[in-house]
């Protein structure tokens, strides 16, 4: 029998497969390591402690819902140089962030953090809220689209009812996004797989970039909160300045990598370089944002909102094949995929409340009165 058969062969390819796994990333590893280190040194020094977790939670969070905004931009806009895709979305970006600023007297958080619970800023920080971030980081490297809402709002919240209303309304976002995109990719389907045999316009490529900057620019207004909390709430004008221009620059690092390992799970969806397809999730995901904002200023979970979106879409791009047998095949697969997505981003949520539940003490109160302790 070969080796490889036997369970000392199959331990071996595993610590192998673990080894090389470890030796690819060790970079990574490295960074992760050295943060967690000077997180713990200076985490009891306010001042330094809201920057330190500003930055982590800045680039950890734009990293891993990168897919759900620009992923489908970056897909089918591969053959463009990284850097006229980041001039355009990191101007979108500035001109958000400033309009906010003005808007709502040095709040750029579009209010989203007047909910109860979160209004105010943190003066003192714990360990783990300025780790939290680094968490988001390695679950980002392993490709896993993060609730950042929950899992970063969630160590700052002073109140667990309003967590509570964050996952309410994030689920009902996804419900919603998944019954939408069912109803509006079978009614256009046919026109897709038509239109999919000839070349696109001329216009079509504006009107992506349009559609993708309107979409840009609304995540921006729900998001932005997950990175504001550590923030004070009203920011002066050298604050400002400092957040832009690291976010500005954080944004360009994530083009100049084309999405890093997560733009993967948008990768790995029906015709998304297709730039009629992609225009077509921007402008629905868009529509959607735009509504979940206008209804409640309560934050939001776009992860769940976006996931719906993709697993809707693609159940739908199956339903309409002509063919039984793919039809058949090509549902199961996608069902895999929604399955798939909708468990990594469960993971995400338990990691987000086990972590909220080691630094929050109402919450851990809230929880033991709920069980009977």
């Amino acid at each position: 029998m070969p080796q490889s058969s036997s369970p000392l062969g199959v331990s071996k390819l595993v610590k192998s497969g673990l080894l090389a796994g470890l030796q690819k990333e060790r970079l990574f590893l490295f960074i992760i390591g050295l943060l967690l280190v000077i997180c713990a040194l200076l985490y009891d020094e306010p001042n330094f402690a809201m920057w330190m977790a500003f930055a982590l939670a800045g680039y950890s969070a734009i990293a891993n819902d990168s897919i759900q905004t620009i992923g489908t931009f970056i897909s089918s806009n591969g053959h463009r140089p990284w850097y006229y895709l980041w001039i355009f979305m990191g101007t979108l970006l500035v001109i958000t962030l400033v309009y906010s600023f003005y808007t709502y007297d040095g709040d750029i958080s579009y209010e989203r953090l007047d909910t109860p619970g979160l209004d105010t800023a943190p003066e003192t920080f714990e360990y783990l809220q300025v780790a939290a971030p680094i968490i988001l980081l390695i679950l980002t490297r392993l490709r896993m689209p993060v609730s950042t809402s929950i899992l970063l709002l969630s160590a700052f919240s002073s109140k667990s009812s309003s967590i509570g209303d964050i996952l309410l309304k994030s689920f009902t976002g996804y419900i919603l996004a998944f019954f939408v995109a069912i109803v509006v990719w079978i009614a256009i389907s046919r026109w897709l797989e038509q239109k999919s045999k000839t070349k696109p316009g001329r216009l079509w490529t504006p009107f992506q970039w349009i559609t993708s900057g309107v979409l840009w620019s609304v995540w921006i207004m729900q998001d932005v909160s997950n990175i504001a909390v550590v923030l004070p709430r009203q920011l002066e004008l050298w604050q400002l300045i400092v957040v832009v221009a690291y976010l500005f620059a954080g944004l360009g690092v994530l083009f100049y990598l084309k999405g890093d390992k997560i733009q993967g799970i948008v990768n790995e969806k029906a015709d998304v370089t297709n730039v009629r397809a992609a225009t077509i999730v921007d402008v629905v995901y868009a529509a959607l944002l735009y509504y979940l904002k206008v209804i409640s200023t309560i934050p939001i979970s776009t992860t769940w909102v976006f996931i719906g979106l993709l697993g809707g879409r693609e159940i739908a791009i199956h339903l309409m094949k002509r063919n039984p047998a793919r039809r058949v095949k090509g549902i199961e697969k996608a069902l895999r995929l929604v399955r798939k997505d909708a468990l990594y981003a469960g993971i995400g949520l338990l990691v987000s409340i086990i972590l909220a539940l080691a630094i929050n003490d109402e919450m851990r109160g809230d929880l033991w009165q709920f069980l009977g302790f």
